[in-house]
């Protein structure tokens, strides 16, 4: 099964070279997943491709219409004949997490429409269905780079897409909160040392070692994240 995500933006020029690039960029070409982008414009009707208007009841900036973005999410869904999973970028979303990405890498077809100025009417939300989600717990002037921080945290995922499968293993938020801390070439930099036992090739200590430092870090710096996470039970953390 190949995913497909269309992106929906008025910049299409900020979002391109990335998808194009490194993992997504790999990703395409070994025909793993599909990545469209859309120029919000395309989708106005009136000779100035307008795309925005005043909010009804006043207060600063500009807000998408309704018009261009149910139209762009309609005229997807009957190109491609299917009934896609709608993602609107917005910083009153749901938090996006690893276990999202898991559920959303499982869907067929996503497509993500990048909010602007103040937001989208919220018409385009009840009409399209749409799942609203948030990257954190701050404002960004647009939903552009939580569109490619979804698309790459989910294209990940995707059997094929990584280089080395058993990498997912370490990543932060899979098995534990946080992966273990990582070390390369040269064993001794700045006076800083490799620690020995990632040198014993004692794979049942070295996997122990690692499981025991993500889990201290975890503790330390996101307790919040290590006391709700299946790392209580794993470890007898009472």
């Amino acid at each position: 099964m190949r995913l497909r995500i269309d992106i929906v933006t008025l910049f299409p020029e900020a979002i391109r070279p990335y998808v194009d690039a490194a993992l997504l960029g790999r990703a395409q070409k070994k025909g793993l997943v599909f990545i469209k982008i859309h120029n919000l414009r395309s989708f106005s009707q009136d000779r100035y491709r307008t795309v925005d208007d005043y909010p009804f009841g006043g207060g600063p900036g500009m807000v998408l219409k309704p018009e261009p973005l149910v139209r762009a999410v309609r005229f997807i869904s009957e190109y491609t004949q299917s009934i896609p999973l709608v993602i609107v970028t917005s910083p009153q979303g749901e938090l996006f997490t690893q276990h999202m990405a898991w559920e959303l890498a499982q869907e067929k077809h996503l497509v993500i429409l990048c909010g602007r100025y103040q937001g989208i009417d919220e018409r385009v939300i009840t009409l399209t269905n749409a799942r609203e989600i948030s990257i954190g717990d701050y404002v960004l002037s647009g939903g552009e780079l939580p569109a490619l921080v979804i698309t790459e945290a989910v294209v990940r995922l995707i059997p094929g897409a990584l280089g080395d499968e058993e990498s997912l293993r370490y990543d932060s938020f899979s098995e534990y909160p946080f992966g273990p801390p990582q070390y390369t070439r040269p064993r001794v930099f700045c006076g800083l040392a490799v620690p020995e036992i990632l040198l014993s090739g004692d794979h049942a200590r070295i996997e122990k070692w690692r499981r025991e430092k993500a889990l201290e870090k975890a503790r330390r710096m996101r307790p919040d994240l290590f006391l709700n996470s299946r790392c209580e039970k794993k470890e007898g953390v009472v």
